[in-house]
């Protein structure tokens, strides 16, 4: 659906003023958009995750850990797949507000794509630096956002996100690959350079606040200067009428399951291109490590 076609539609959650923010500058915050007992849950299941991670000397699968992890001092990067790790992440996407309020910025009808649990872990979780989503698995428009929920507080000092306003315009989009050909999942320091930084958004918000940004939107987040940790939910949604045309990375069973609304029966096109990725079918290192220049043997 185009964003004319969407914003015709009358909203479920946002308001009209939100909904037109998202398409203006490519992202938005809801504050406490998730109550308590949601929360709770959410805690609860990180935390048994967490508790999982300790017996894992080294990243696999599932866990993407921090060179200083240790059983008796967890220091999780990733949980990857974590609506396959709990069933309490994919009841939240599948009956919490979340996918109603996904469902007033890509349309009606909402196709799960991945899920991961990014943490930054107290006193040094690492930063991620600016890089589009779209160009780890482009799609046949450019609908995909990605929904984080801060589980916690989120201040300025834990990392959050931040964003780039209408960045999701720039055109051509900008390379992820560096001078060579090789992938580094993020824009190199001459094309971020080019950026007048002064202008990004730094979303802190209380627990229970949605962060949603488009596929196209730059966003990185710094490393987590504070004495707690930083939890950060994300989900990768979609109009039902885009459609992935490279192999997922994260290769999640739930990959392409409607959790609103009703399949399309035909694909949108949008003209714009898009950066293909490396070939995804022999695995994936974790973003962290691809932007730390780490030398992961393991998939992700």
């Amino acid at each position: 659906m185009t964003p004319e076609q969407v914003l015709a539609i009358p909203p479920r959650v946002l308001t009209q003023a939100q909904r037109e923010s998202y398409f203006r500058d490519g992202y938005i915050l809801v504050e406490r958009a998730i109550g308590d007992e949601w929360l709770a849950k959410l805690r609860a299941a990180t935390e048994e995750l967490v508790e999982r991670s300790r017996q894992v000397a080294k990243p696999d699968k599932v866990f993407d850990l921090e060179p200083g992890h240790r059983p008796d001092a967890p220091r999780l990067r990733r949980v990857s797949n974590p609506a396959e790790q709990h069933p309490v992440f994919w009841d939240y996407v599948t009956r919490s507000p979340l996918p109603d309020i996904v469902a007033d910025l890509v349309g009606p009808d909402v196709k799960f794509h991945h899920s991961k649990l990014n943490f930054k872990w107290a006193r040094g979780g690492e930063e991620v630096k600016w890089h589009y989503d779209i160009s780890f698995w482009p799609h046949t428009n450019y609908s995909p956002l990605t929904v984080g929920t801060y589980i916690y507080d989120c201040g300025p000092d834990n990392g959050p996100l931040m964003v780039m306003p209408k960045s999701h315009e720039i055109e051509p989009m900008l390379s992820q690959f560096d001078a060579s050909g090789k992938w580094t999942g993020c824009l190199s320091d001459t094309d971020v350079a080019k950026l007048d930084l002064s202008k990004a958004v730094t979303l802190t918000g209380p627990a229970g606040s949605l962060t949603l940004h488009n596929c196209r939107t730059l966003h990185a987040s710094p490393k987590n200067e504070s004495d707690t940790g930083r939890p950060l939910l994300l989900y990768t949604l979609t109009s039902a009428d885009a459609f992935p045309y490279t192999v997922n990375p994260i290769r999640p069973r739930h990959d392409q399951q409607m959790v609103r609304g009703h399949r399309a029966p035909w694909a949108h096109h949008d003209p714009r291109p898009c950066l293909i990725p490396p070939d995804w079918s022999g695995g994936y290192t974790s973003i962290f490590a691809l932007q730390q220049e780490e030398q992961a043997a393991t998939t992700m």
